[in-house]
């Protein structure tokens, strides 16, 4: 099964991802997670280190990606490259895609090429959980980096900023195949605020998350949510989360 979370920046994307990484990891899941979002802060909502990001890696980039000067190989070399250099905890294994500096759009330079290539390998080789907290905004989907995964969950928080972004990540994803797409409240302090969501978010929501000043302690004092308080109004919506999308896949995952 694999999972993209989008949104916008600041609604967030990253709580939820780790969240239900380290849910679906509990319950037996063998699960890995992503972050390909620049701010690299995905280790702190699982509550492991990060590891070496895998655009820093130049010369094994070098060495599998370069052909010639200029010319770069489309399928390098790729499939160690998750357990060499990821964060694990029990079952769950996180890996830091990181950031890459380019002059300018479409550069075809080896850390995008091999980036694109764990990517592919992650999703189509791989049979873990894969859930994969993005950047924000839409260019990850531009750039075609969620197609063939199975579910999107576009993060929304009340406002129309948000909800303009969610609805553009949602007529992407049709482009790319993605046949569930659901939206996630988050932050919504009532009743009003869900129906204001309801009534412009273009697509179905499966799952509302309540503003909890316990996600604010969590990450104040830099631990999971999961690890803070198991009471946490925040942590019982995502559980639900977890549980309604075992319901719409359930087929599809395996735990070890």
């Amino acid at each position: 099964m694999k999972i993209v979370v989008s949104g916008k920046g600041g609604v967030g994307k990253t709580t939820i991802a780790g969240t239900l990484a380290r849910v679906f990891a509990s319950r037996g899941y063998s699960v890995i997670a992503v972050d390909s979002d620049p701010s690299m802060n995905l280790h702190t909502a699982i509550g492991v280190e990060n590891p070496t990001p895998i655009s820093h890696l130049k010369e094994l980039i070098n060495e599998r990606a370069v052909i010639a000067p200029g010319m770069y190989s489309l399928n390098p070399r790729v499939d160690d490259i998750p357990e060499r250099f990821s964060s694990v905890r029990d079952n769950l294994r996180l890996i830091v895609m990181g950031t890459v500096e380019q002059a300018g759009q479409g550069c075809l330079c080896p850390e995008n090429t091999f980036l694109r290539a764990l990517l592919r390998h992650l999703v189509l080789r791989r049979r873990e959980m894969l859930i994969l907290d993005t950047e924000a905004g839409v260019e990850h989907l531009g750039r075609s980096v969620a197609r063939n995964f199975d579910l999107m969950l576009v993060v929304v928080e009340p406002g129309a900023k948000a909800i303009s972004m969610a609805n553009r990540l949602v007529e992407l994803s049709g482009r790319l195949g993605i046949a569930r797409v659901y939206g996630v409240a988050n932050k919504v302090a009532d009743e009003e605020q869900v129906r204001f969501i309801e009534e412009h978010l273009s697509v179905e929501l499966l799952e509302r998350v309540p503003y909890d000043s316990r996600v604010v302690e969590a990450d104040i004092k830099n631990v999971p949510l999961v690890d803070l308080d198991d009471k946490s109004p925040a942590l019982r919506s995502i559980v639900r989360l977890s549980e309604k999308i075992e319901g719409l896949v359930g087929s599809q995952l395996t735990p070890d």
